[in-house]
């Protein structure tokens, strides 16, 4: 078995980030940590990595997102990778028609049926039925199917990118009821994912908590500095599974020690370390369907403030 190609010369840090979703502070610290990737150094001593390991990296990549410990399986081989991926495969085959539609739309780059299939969609199931039983398994199975080799990175972020209008356009047309908590919402710095955030914004809009996004990539002391300016009551910040637990629990101590005590920081995404390692004062969410029940506990908690 080969690895799969990148048509091309040997990619630069940046390019290898564009092309697998893995942040460059992921990169780095897995050729560290793991000795995976070994980049070679240009003339100018930057680094470039290989076809091959590109290949393994988009695999791995999804691996992760579908709940795989980069500890556990950054030194298999690539037979063995794509072992694991053979279940994946079994439950791809049977895609729903309206999301096997979409994948041929993304493929064509028809970007304007695209949209108006996705907001269809939306408007006939509602915003959160839309969120919880369709993008969620919308999003695995695009992520898959380019894992497979079946959609390019580009195409994949042309899905991202139309869904983020939607979901946009969704959340400019809801009624103007913002009430407490006041949200202020972002990821930290290395963190690209927005889709997920969107998604989380979209679901406390719904329970009429007031949110402000900053976007992906804050630092955590502008994050401190716009809580405050914002008069924040939580600092809501989402991670990917392949974001680096060590790097996020301490990240969320500094941003804790940072914040006023009165506010509250929820963690939510698919990463399950920050389940599995509590940070003192941080509440985990793991699911997007937590959201509603999160918004009421906090409501309760200060109902006679």
């Amino acid at each position: 078995m080969t690895y799969p190609e990148v048509a091309g010369p040997a990619l630069s840090i940046s390019a290898v980030e564009r092309e697998t979703g893995l942040s460059k502070d992921t990169l780095r610290i897995w050729e560290r940590r793991y000795r995976f990737p070994e980049p070679i150094r240009d003339a100018n001593g930057e680094r470039v990595y290989s076809h091959e390991q590109v290949g393994k990296l988009r695999v791995l990549k999804r691996l992760i997102d579908r709940g795989h410990r980069p500890s556990k399986i950054i030194g298999r081989s690539f037979d063995e990778l794509l072992a694991l991926i053979e279940p994946m495969a079994e439950t791809a085959a049977e895609v729903p028609a309206e999301h096997a539609q979409i994948l041929e739309l993304v493929r064509a780059h028809q970007v304007g049926d695209l949209r108006q299939a996705l907001a269809a969609a939306l408007l006939r199931q509602g915003l959160a039925a839309f969120l919880l039983e369709t993008i969620g398994p919308l999003n695995r199975h695009i992520g898959e199917a380019w894992m497979r080799g079946q959609l390019e990175v580009f195409e994949e972020h042309l899905y991202t990118e139309t869904l983020q209008r939607v979901l946009r356009n969704a959340l400019g047309a809801l009624p103007q009821r913002a009430a407490p908590p006041r949200v202020l919402l972002t990821t930290f710095p290395a963190e690209l994912h927005a889709l997920g955030l969107l998604m989380a914004e979209g679901m406390l809009a719904l329970e009429g908590a007031a949110c402000t996004s900053l976007g992906t990539q804050t630092p955590i002391r502008d994050i401190a500095r716009a809580a405050s300016s914002h008069g924040a009551d939580v600092v809501a910040l989402s991670f990917s599974l392949a974001y680096p637990v060590t790097q996020a629990i301490e990240g969320l101590a500094e941003l804790r020690a940072q914040l006023d005590p009165t506010v509250e920081i929820w963690a939510g995404g698919a990463n399950p370390g920050l389940v599995r390692r509590a940070v003192e004062r941080v509440h985990a969410i793991p699911e997007l369907a937590a959201v509603p029940a999160a918004v009421a506990r906090w409501r309760e908690s200060h109902s006679s403030a």
